[in-house]
């Protein structure tokens, strides 16, 4: 079977945050940019606002099975298509805080520095907020860093429902602010606040994905080519070890041959480890760019739980909920040490409870919906060596995991439950996190300073392999305690700025 053979300046592999944003930042200096991604253009269809086909049915997730730890199968929650899991995410998007850059002592370990500063990421966290359409308000949220201009948009206006919550919860000691929210808000803006944001396809185009704000724009500038259904199965040297000469790909009519001079992975924490992984040579035995031994170590996805806070004798009329947290315990927990953050999520349908109170009659769940606020609580997961990526022979990704900072987690739920009932609420129900719930993974290509310690340098460039990037949450040193999607966007465009990856 004949190979085909594609070629451009840069290829980027992997169409979600970093990826998208790597694509529009180096079309912007006019480099002639390979987008490949495994799926399709996720289809606009009913389906995109059923809670049943989303939640229930998994519609627009791939059909594939990883392996946990033990060996156990299970169905991971990425999605294979055009703009990534941005295409689904609930679109909150927060700066890190200037601490998470640092050295911080956690309950259970150390959350080590990264290679560079919050100052240095400031002015790329700012030019992706611009990018990314991200409504905020400076000055409320006791754990914010600084920022040198205030938000591109205002904050997203609370309606009356969580607006008294918001009072409930400050009679009851607490601090909230904004949720800094990534959706089209602008004058004449698409976005409608609709009940089917968070978590589900948007049919108009009003949340701010890598598709619609990073993708669409690049391809618009010509400097950008976008293939589809194409997936990479291998990242290949010749005769010069330290360098990649090619990908090996599988597209929808055969083998394709894809060539370039630098080459950027932004296939997600998981993927991008397993291709390194499975990218294995002679010249290099324990995967591509795996001097270290670190490629696929270090795996965090943060320790999570949504929690349903019930009034029984008040009905929930919200339909834009994800107006709202509380970040008092961000840097202290009262001991001296962090906890986390309190976000509240989109307004939660019965149905949608459903995929995980199976045995509950959805009669019962809708009144439980009808009268019920919904939060997620987030905490940080630390690094762990032996918490990682590892393919099987056949290609199947294993990801073995222990979370660690469960102590901490525990803490800032018994706050959360705490605060729910001093502000009002009857019962406060709680769905924890499995390992197939696997949103928010980072931490499998480490950058850092020290090549036998690290994968990546502080520009994402692999220490082995000199034309080779890596931009997705694969880099993170640490998880923090905030939604990772501006901090991934924002170093794709420090780095096409800064690096030699556009020239």
């Amino acid at each position: 079977m004949a190979v085909e053979t594609l070629r451009a300046s840069v290829v980027v592999v992997g169409s979600g945050m970093g990826g998208g944003t790597t694509a529009w930042a180096l079309a912007q200096r006019g480099v002639d940019v390979l987008l490949v991604e495994r799926g399709e253009h996720l289809p606009r269809e009913a389906a995109n606002v059923s809670p049943r086909e989303v939640f229930l049915n998994r519609r627009y997730k791939p059909s594939e099975t990883w392996l946990d730890g033990a060996g156990r199968p299970f169905s991971p929650g990425v999605h294979y298509v055009v703009g990534g899991n941005t295409k689904v995410y609930g679109a909150s998007l927060p700066r890190f805080r200037e601490s998470d850059f640092g050295t911080v002592e956690h309950h259970e370990g150390i959350s080590p520095a990264w290679p560079f500063t919050y100052a240095d990421l400031e002015p790329y966290y700012l030019a992706a907020e611009r990018l990314f359409r991200v409504h905020g308000q400076h000055g409320e949220d006791p754990s914010e860093p600084w920022r040198s201009e205030p938000f591109p948009f205002p904050a997203v206006p609370d309606e009356p429902y969580v607006a008294q919550l918001a009072d409930r919860l400050h009679a009851a000691g607490a601090t909230t602010s904004p949720t800094c929210m990534g959706i089209d808000l602008r004058p004449f803006g698409s976005c409608v606040r609709c009940a089917t944001c968070d978590g589900f396809p948007c049919r108009l185009d009003a949340k701010s994905d890598s598709d619609v704000c990073a993708i669409q724009p690049a391809l618009e500038t010509g400097h950008v080519r976008l293939l589809t259904g194409v997936r990479v199965t291998r990242v290949a040297t010749d005769s010069t070890p330290g360098r990649v000469s090619h990908l090996e790909a599988e597209g929808p009519y055969g083998p394709v041959r894809i060539v370039a001079e630098r080459y950027v992975l932004a296939a997600g924490a998981a993927n991008s480890a397993a291709l390194l992984l499975a990218s294995r040579s002679a010249d290099h035995p324990g995967g591509l760019a795996n001097s270290s031994d670190q490629v696929g170590r270090n795996f965090m996805m943060h320790n999570n739980a949504h929690i349903a806070a019930i009034d029984l004798d008040r009905r929930n009329d919200a339909v834009f909920q994800k107006t709202l947290q509380v970040n008092d315990w961000y840097h202290d927990g009262g001991d001296g040490k962090p906890l986390g953050t309190l976000q509240l999520l989109g307004k939660v349908q019965g149905v949608m409870m459903k995929s995980w109170a199976t045995r509950v009659p959805l009669p019962i769940l809708d009144q439980v919906a009808a009268r019920s606020v919904e939060w997620l609580v987030m905490t940080e997961d630390l690094p762990r060596a032996d918490n990682r990526v590892t393919v099987t022979d056949d290609g199947t990704i294993t990801v073995t995991r222990r979370a660690v900072g469960t102590s901490t987690h525990r803490m800032l739920h018994r706050k959360a439950t705490r605060l729910m009932r001093a502000a009002g609420y009857d019962v406060v129900a709680t769905q924890p996190f499995d390992i197939s719930m696997n949103s928010h993974m980072c931490g499998t290509l480490v950058a850092g300073h020290d090549p036998e310690r690290s994968v990546l340098d502080p520009y994402c460039r692999a220490h082995d392999v000199e034309n080779l990037w890596v931009l997705d949450s694969s880099f993170f040193p640490s998880s923090a305690a905030m939604n990772p999607a501006l901090t991934i966007a924002a170093q794709a465009l420090r780095v096409v700025a800064e690096s030699g990856l556009a020239s």
